[in-house]
């Protein structure tokens, strides 16, 4: 699956282990350790980039700045703003990817012809739940992350859409829905993009592989009884496409119907026309 429709994003090259990305009016490169391919760096942006971030072999790494970097600056995508910074671990707050998986959620929420419940677990910096909420959804936006849910916020008025339903919760997502299923709430539709690794608030340690089978299957009570979708994203190499299609297969397409579609999402690279694959996404719909 190719990232739907950019202006403000472009992945102009790659080569030798390395990104060089266009958002807005910045120029980036980014280290990418699926770039296992060698090549002359003839573009011009490779001389003219804003900044680099370097890996450190001690772990985590930093920026080198060649030309001033505003502390943020945003970009948009489909009527909706994000604000983006270079943070820590290379990252800038969005994942320009993901645009696939928005212009999806945007279709079904608009052909639903009714205001849809929708659960976004691990939101980060909320740009499935502006997406959501912009398709006249009310949302549920949970992180572990104080700092993120903020960002998330941020985005959310620089959008345009700081009147919309939306629910903001820092919080254990695993424990939130645990809540959730005592509570006796349900959702039309699920978004998760679960991490890796990772710690909440209070601490708790996640690991992808060994918990999110456990989650998935917490999740099936706390869906309505005529549910729309549920989108699993992961950027975990070992958790294939196929995999993530079973379980959404196993757990959901056996009691709801429906059918599972699974893949890698990419991002199209201007200098070769080939597909950078940045990602797998799974999803089961009605």
């Amino acid at each position: 699956m190719r990232t739907a429709e950019w202006e403000d994003y472009e992945l102009i090259d790659t080569a030798s282990g390395e990104r060089l990305e266009r958002w807005g009016n910045i120029f980036l490169i980014r280290p990418d350790p699926q770039i296992i391919w060698s090549g002359k760096k003839k573009h011009p942006a490779w001389k003219q980039a804003h900044a680099r971030y370097h890996r450190s072999s001690s772990g985590g790494g930093k920026w080198e700045v060649y030309q001033s970097v505003p502390p943020v600056w945003e970009i948009g995508w489909q009527g909706l703003t994000f604000r983006l910074k270079t943070m820590g671990f290379k990252h800038t707050g969005l994942f320009p990817e993901q645009a696939v998986n928005w212009a999806f959620a945007m279709e079904k929420l608009k052909q639903a012809g009714r205001q849809v419940k929708v659960l976004n677990l691990f939101g980060y910096t909320g740009a499935a739940t502006l997406a959501c909420a912009k398709a006249g959804a009310a949302v549920t936006h949970v992180d572990a992350s104080k700092g993120m849910v903020q960002w998330a916020k941020e985005n959310t008025q620089a959008s345009g859409l700081g009147e919309k339903p939306v629910r903001w919760l820092v919080d254990d997502c695993l424990k939130f829905v645990q809540r959730e299923q005592r509570r006796g709430n349900t959702y039309d539709a699920i978004i998760m993009d679960p991490p890796s690794y990772g710690r909440g608030p209070g601490g708790e340690v996640w690991k992808l592989e060994e918990q999110l089978y456990g989650l998935l299957e917490l999740c099936v009570p706390i869906l309505s009884e005529a549910p729309l979708f549920f989108l699993l994203n992961s950027y975990t190499t070992g958790l294939s496409p196929s995999v993530m299609a079973y379980l959404l297969g196993l757990l959901l397409q056996k009691r709801f119907g429906g059918k599972v579609a699974a893949g890698e999402i990419g991002l199209p690279v201007t200098e070769t026309g080939l597909v950078l694959p940045c990602g797998s996404t799974a999803i089961w719909e009605a």
